[in-house]
């Protein structure tokens, strides 16, 4: 057997056995769930909470199968990296780096003081390096504001000049966001991608250091099949409660969950868009995007590029592959819950438009795989919200408790359920907890399981919020309700208790309604719907205390949220004087594609 044969044969029986789990981990969790309503028979009432439940199910039985590969082999592996990206261990610090890579910062309508911030850490680590001379950086502008066109003009042009015997550093600016960042990008390609081998995409709200863009440089020369070569993101330490808690639950979740899907996805990994290397020849020739409509009055264009794009690099025969480390870039996290969304409404609108490739020629399986898995990533948000309703009108037109649900089968599945939902998350914290260093970089075992109860705690409210958003948000979508490539607000800043309720109050009427009907008929069954209307109860309390920059600065000083760079900050984040710039100040940015 050629060892090409042996890698086949192998990652066929990896993607087996993730097949076989998530099948089985379905199949178990609807069992328990018609064996939990069975009561009186299953009727149609029943039958529609089954569907509903169905649509649920995917995006958390992945996430945990995912979770339980991960942390059998970080507990069982030496070198759990190595373990799912084999060329990792083929380099080695010494070794030189002779491909030219560009650089490329896609910036709109950004602070431009903050974006150099991130950038001269990683432009002093190039040249001290000895290979800035292999390097270009690229800022790709599709700034619209104008006053905002000007400053970033002068102080990038500034930038270029003192750089210029260093590092070679572009600024170009489009008039008109054409593609959005996706456009953004192919414009580069046109014009200056022949010069270049690779290219390392950025985010202005990312950093990667010097040396981890040079390890992923090394690992795509020792591998000429890697079409795009993803880093692991974690979150920057942040000044705001909310960002504090959300990143400290990302890390926990990020871990296992990547290392998990990288081991059976192997060669058709994910791409997030930005903290990746691409090798711009196959790029350039196979990963242009089609649009979605033409001929209009406008063409309409892909809002989420990065998983089309991977799809179309492995179609093309080029590997994809994640290295999952915790050491090769940060991004700032959205300070407040209405930021949050925002975000996480693009993404949504992005995530939706993926159905019409589905059915693009020669795409891999584990590539239709992904995609549909995005897109059931926020079509499970009206089904749970649909559960919540349901939930609430069987719990209010009941005679009887006993048969809604039995109260053992209905215990077990609210428990698997909630394992399910979190299992990333506890892979992660048994991982940390089961490792010394780990525990100390958390703040000590006990530092850390504070944080654990309270992220915990902080998800059970924040996600209900979140589907409610989404499920509103997908209704407009059928109305051609759609939303462009904001600017977003980066900076710590309050919520008055006014805004929030005007942009939360769905979701304020939607928990409270539930919870105020339950406690009319059925006040026995709180604590349980509680788990889906809590949270949108108290959205709007929710994202106003959650903003506040004091109780943010309150947290940080008690370690409420703690990551390992604010036990022991690496030297790239030294320079990047957090927490972010105060002294560069601006009213929010609102401006649409």
């Amino acid at each position: 057997m050629t060892q090409a044969e042996a890698a086949d044969k192998s990652m066929f029986a990896r993607r087996a056995i993730f097949a076989v789990l998530f099948s089985v981990t379905m199949a178990g969790s609807l069992w328990l769930a018609a064996v939990a309503l069975a009561p009186g028979g299953l009727g149609f009432l029943d039958f529609a909470v089954l569907l509903l439940f169905a649509v649920t199910l995917p995006w958390m039985v992945a996430g945990f199968s995912n979770a339980v590969i991960g942390f059998i082999i970080m507990r069982i592996s030496a070198d759990p990296v190595a373990a799912v990206l084999p060329a990792a261990g083929l380099i080695g610090d010494d070794q030189p780096v002779t491909a030219s890579t560009a650089m490329l910062l896609c910036v709109r309508n950004e602070l431009p003081l903050r974006i150099i911030r991130n950038l001269e850490p990683m432009l002093e680590g190039i040249h001290a390096s000895g290979y800035g001379e292999r390097f270009h950086l690229y800022l790709l502008s599709d700034t619209s504001d104008a006053d905002l066109a000007v400053r970033e003009e002068a102080l990038f042009s500034e930038l270029t000049a003192s750089w210029r015997d260093r590092i070679a550093i572009s600024y170009r600016r489009r008039t008109v966001n054409v593609g959005f960042k996706a456009g953004n990008i192919r414009e580069f390609c046109e014009r200056w991608g022949s010069r270049h081998e690779f290219a390392v995409t950025l985010d202005a709200d990312s950093f990667m250091s010097a040396g981890a863009i040079i390890r992923l440089v090394r690992i795509m020369q020792v591998d000429p099949r890697l079409g795009i070569l993803q880093g692991l993101v974690v979150g920057l330490p942040s000044t705001s409660l909310f960002a504090r808690i959300f990143q400290f639950g990302m890390r926990l979740g990020m871990r296992s969950y990547t290392i998990g899907s990288a081991w059976w996805q192997s060669d058709c990994g994910p791409y997030w868009g930005h903290n990746a290397v691409l090798r711009l020849e196959p790029f350039i020739k196979h990963c242009q995007l089609p649009l979605l409509s033409e001929g209009g009055e406008e063409d309409r264009h892909i809002l989420s590029h990065d998983q089309i794009e991977a799809a179309l690099m492995r179609s093309a025969g080029y590997h994809v592959r994640v290295v999952p480390r915790e050491d090769l870039g940060w991004e700032e996290n959205p300070p407040t819950l209405l930021e949050f969304m925002r975000r996480d409404l693009r993404w949504c609108q992005g995530n939706m438009q993926y159905w019409r490739f589905l059915l693009l020629p020669n795409l891999r399986p584990v590539s239709r795989y992904q995609l549909v898995l995005a897109i059931l990533m926020f079509i499970g948000s009206p089904a749970w919200i649909g559960l919540l309703v349901l939930a609430t009108i069987a719990l209010v037109t009941c005679d009887d408790p006993a048969t809604i649900m039995r109260a053992d089968a209905g215990g077990a599945l609210l428990t698997w359920v909630l394992v399910m939902w979190f299992s990333p998350k506890i892979a992660g914290a048994l991982d940390v907890l089961l490792s010394p260093a780990e525990r100390l970089a958390f703040g000590g075992a006990g530092q850390f399981t504070v944080n654990f109860v309270i992220e915990t705690m902080y998800s059970i409210i924040l996600c209900p919020i979140l589907w409610i958003s989404h499920t509103i948000f997908l209704l407009g979508l059928l109305f051609n309700r759609e939303i462009g490539w904001m600017g977003q607000v980066r900076d710590d800043h309050a919520v008055p208790l006014t805004l929030a309720l005007r942009d939360l109050w769905p979701q304020t009427f939607v928990g409270c309604a539930s919870l105020g009907l339950v406690l009319a008929s059925q006040p026995w069954a709180l604590p349980y719907i509680f788990l889906l209307a809590g949270g949108p109860a108290l959205s709007a309390l929710f994202a106003t205390v959650t903003a506040w920059p004091a109780l943010g600065a309150l947290a940080a000083h008690m370690g409420i949220g703690r990551v390992p760079e604010e036990t022991v900050t690496p030297e790239d984040l030294l320079e990047l004087a957090l927490p972010a710039i105060k002294s560069e100040s601006q009213p929010p940015l609102t401006s649409s594609v």
